[in-house]
């Protein structure tokens, strides 16, 4: 039971945060839409910033759980269409998935306020994906698929307009389909400009 209080107590934090911000929300807003007393409450967390904490270590967790990092990398994929594949299913995730979608919102809201939400800002828009984008381009390159570049500018130049098109889904979440669309179209594309010859073996890419 305590278990499930402690949940309900993040799930409603991650909503709000990510809707009104750290400074828009507070711990009476927070009891009253549990049906909970503060007392209850400060058994699980003994402040805001107990619960702001908490929340970006479990949102921390079930990202990496779905979409993966640099410490925890999907395997190598063993053709072209493999990495569009490999590329589809994490933009699928990170567009769709409720928690993630919410997560994004906060970060982009906390990141000027809070040091730790900054960090992590950068790490999940920027650093992180061009971190696990290396390795994959570099174990691809040696499977004799990709041309042999440098393996970090090709995850920075890979990663950044399907972030960038990610965003838009969540300022235009009526242009969703549309960016997805792109982000297959612009895969396709940057594996028709690095392909190795002869490493393309469907014809579709």
């Amino acid at each position: 039971m305590a278990k499930d209080t402690k949940e309900r107590i993040l799930a409603l934090a991650l909503d709000k945060f990510s809707q009104n911000g750290y400074d828009g929300t507070n711990i009476r807003e927070l009891t009253s839409s549990l049906g909970l007393v503060k007392s209850a409450l400060y058994r699980h967390f003994d402040s805001k910033e107990a619960i702001w904490n908490a929340l970006l270590d479990e949102m921390i967790a079930y990202y990496e759980a779905g979409f993966g990092s640099s410490e925890h990398l999907p395997p190598v994929p063993d053709s072209l269409e493999g990495l569009v594949t490999l590329t589809m299913g994490m933009a699928d995730f990170t567009i769709h998935d409720e928690k993630v979608v919410k997560t994004r919102k906060l970060l982009s809201i906390e990141q000027f306020r809070d040091e730790r939400a900054r960090d992590l800002a950068t790490k999940h828009f920027l650093t992180g994906l061009t971190a696990m984008f290396t390795p994959l381009f570099q174990g691809m390159m040696d499977k004799g698929l990709l041309l042999r570049d440098d393996p970090a500018m090709l995850a920075f130049a890979y990663t950044a307009p399907i972030s960038a098109l990610i965003h838009l889904c969540d300022r235009e979440p009526e242009r969703t389909d549309e960016a997805i669309q792109r982000i297959e179209a612009f895969s396709r594309h940057f594996i028709r400009t690095y392909a190795c010859q002869g490493g393309n073996t469907d014809e579709t890419i």
